[in-house]
């Protein structure tokens, strides 16, 4: 077990508390698993509840709702039982805990029972049991923390499953990575569940048409696909992907989320002359974000590019509720995109 993880809590001001990956979680006295992201919090228990096992597979699991939780729960769980029994009581629901809660929890942190890990399991969603974090925080109870932040943006699901595959020790092909991602771009669930079973039937190498085969349909009916179409002036290719899409289930929101990214993108690479590199790095991009973009911006100009982005924007407010034809709505934002030009009007 490593030291920095089971040290002993210190009195007075304490060091920042330790940090940890929740792709590499690792026991402490107690473990803050924090941020909204499940995928990541329910990998980061499950891990540490692997860790322990293996260490003795006598490991008693206890499990305790923080809303509606009873006195005495938590000591009682973590107390030494008569054989000894290393205890792991993984704590759900803090960010609406009770009263009786965040007192015996402050309590108990002053003094954790030995041979106990307890995993405090805290959304974000609200600052109920701030107390109880920022005591954690401050070094109390021998605590590590395991960050799991929101996977929202097309960068970080792209690290995730990179990610995926890295610690699979697997590669994977860039082209097939951005299919991958794009297929799952509305749910990091299933995102991770396709990882994770390329990696089980695959041998060697994943590439794009591995990932064709498996998830082709998926990527083809994704939002993105009908954004990449729409955006590459194939207007009537972008039309059969966009009725393909919504006849496969797809909810217009996202479909019209996927095409204001890309053309937000392609507004911030336009017209600039740095690197790659340095302009992703300026933008918060990936390398390979800036390169796609400028190849989507052949062809176009300011003024169209301007077209696009408030005809994207009418059709984002009337797919919220602000027109009773969401699908028109749609099919009139492709048109103007992959035509560049006014809807009803003729192309240049």
């Amino acid at each position: 077990m490593a030291p920095s993880a089971r040290r002993t809590p210190t009195k007075g001001k304490a060091a920042a508390i330790p940090q940890v990956s929740w792709r590499a979680p690792q026991p402490a006295p107690v473990v803050l698993v924090s941020g909204p992201e499940e995928v990541c919090a329910e990998r980061a228990i499950a891990g540490i509840r692997e860790y322990l096992r293996a260490e003795d597979p006598s490991l008693e699991v206890s499990d305790i709702r923080a809303d509606t939780y009873e006195s005495g729960s938590l000591l009682g769980l973590t107390s030494p039982s008569l054989f000894g029994e290393p205890r792991l009581v993984r704590v759900s629901g803090v960010e609406k805990c009770s009263d009786a809660f965040l007192s015996e929890a402050l309590s108990y942190i002053d003094h954790p029972q030995d041979g106990a890990t307890v995993i405090i399991r805290h959304t974000g969603a609200s600052v109920r049991g701030k107390k109880l974090l920022d005591a954690l925080r401050a070094g109390q109870g021998g605590a590590i923390e395991i960050p799991c932040a929101a996977v929202k943006r097309d960068s970080d699901r792209f690290d995730f499953a990179a990610g995926e595959f890295k610690a699979a020790g697997r590669r994977i092909a860039p082209g097939a990575l951005r299919s991958l991602t794009s297929a799952f771009a509305d749910d990091l669930t299933e995102l991770a569940a396709a990882c994770q079973q390329l990696i089980a039937d695959v041998d060697g190498d994943i590439t794009e048409q591995i990932v064709d085969r498996y998830y082709g349909g998926r990527v083809e009916t994704s939002a993105f696909a009908v954004a990449d179409t729409a955006i590459a002036g194939r207007y009537g290719e972008a039309l059969i992907t966009l009725r393909h899409a919504l006849a496969s289930g797809a909810d217009p929101v996202p479909l019209v989320a996927a095409v204001a990214s890309k053309l937000r993108t392609m507004a911030r690479v336009a017209g600039t002359r740095e690197s790659s590199g340095a302009l992703a790095a300026r933008l918060g991009l990936k390398d390979w974000q800036v390169d796609r973009a400028r190849r989507d911006l052949a062809g176009w100009s300011e003024s169209t590019l301007g077209l696009a982005i408030q005809a994207t924007a009418r059709a984002d407010a009337e797919v919220k509720g602000a027109a009773k034809d969401p699908v028109f709505a749609l099919e009139r934002m492709v048109t103007v995109i992959a035509t560049r030009a006014r809807f009803g009007e003729e192309a240049p």
